[in-house]
């Protein structure tokens, strides 16, 4: 016998495979924040990803910040961060940050610069654009504008509110838990704005965005696109149903918001900016090119 000592070998560890239960799921990458090489990980349930990240939140701190579709300059806007809205960052480059909204979940690019760490706000502008003066006083130089829907933190300073980064007048902005009742009354507060293409309200708006908008003043949270607005907002109306002040009207690719029974207020590219007009006069300039201009009549109870 020698004095060599001998060992049993263990056997190697089972190798497992990562399985995705249940039935495949087509996601909408506009609202699930998947790209081909990372995904936010609340979706490694029913996605699989190369990578997972958990989001950081952060804060616009720009008037207004587009989303973009690529982490370009030139790249298409798909929607719009307002002042003190947040988005929940994925990924985070020197010049980029990719993620989603947090008031919505869209998903998109942001400029690195336009946001900071997470912000506590607690009112909101509720003109369709606020002076943000570098003092206490009226006279004071105008620092910035914030648009309607702005959020930010600020405390009672004379008629002021006193910001990290300037001065709100009072009359300008309402507290976040005072919501308004109207939205028609908001939406009319755009009339005249641009229409610019994935806009909620910074230099321009578009029709999903007014709607978006001004439901959210008034406490109520809706998708951003017309499409899964149509799908999602409120109880289709008997076809023979009278219109009334509030509701919406769907037509391929555009929504509009009833004044009365007659004339819409809307976001639109024919004339470029936000306008009230006659219902009939939309659907006369739609029926050269839709068989069917209008696609839903939606309403909303209160």
């Amino acid at each position: 016998m020698t004095g060599q000592i001998t060992t049993a070998r263990s056997a190697p560890p089972k190798r497992t495979r990562f399985k995705l239960e249940g039935r495949s799921v087509a996601l909408d990458h506009r609202v699930h924040a998947a790209r081909g090489d990372l995904a936010d990980i609340s979706l490694a349930g029913v996605l699989f990803s190369a990578h997972y990240a958990r989001a950081v939140e952060l804060t616009c701190v720009a008037p207004g910040a587009p989303i973009l579709s690529q982490p370009s300059h030139n790249a298409e806007a798909v929607s719009e961060l307002l002042r003190g809205e947040s988005f929940h960052a994925l990924d985070v480059t020197t010049d980029w940050a990719w993620g989603f909204c947090g008031y919505d979940g869209y998903v998109g690019y942001v400029r690195r610069d336009a946001l900071d760490v997470k912000e506590a706000v607690s009112h909101r502008i509720v003109n369709q654009s606020a002076p943000l003066f570098s003092r206490a006083d009226i006279k004071a130089p105008i620092a910035d504008h914030w648009p309607l829907g702005a959020r930010f933190g600020g405390e009672a300073e004379d008629s002021f509110l006193a910001t990290g980064d300037g001065f709100i007048h009072g009359r300008h902005a309402a507290p976040l838990d005072s919501p308004e009742g109207d939205w028609v009354s908001v939406a009319q507060r755009y009339l005249g704005q641009p229409y610019v293409w994935g806009g909620r309200g910074h230099r321009g708006i578009d029709c999903s965005g007014l709607v978006q908008v001004a439901l959210g003043e008034c406490g109520i949270a809706v998708p951003r696109d017309t499409d899964l607005q149509c799908e999602g907002i409120g109880a289709p109306i008997e076809a023979s149903a009278p219109l009334q002040r509030g509701d919406l009207v769907f037509f391929p690719g555009h929504v509009g918001i009833m004044t009365d029974a007659t004339h819409m207020l809307h976001a639109n590219a024919h004339w470029m900016t936000v306008v009230v007009e006659p219902l009939a006069d939309v659907v006369a300039r739609l029926a050269p090119h839709h068989e069917q201009p209008i696609i839903a009549r939606r309403r909303i109870a209160q």
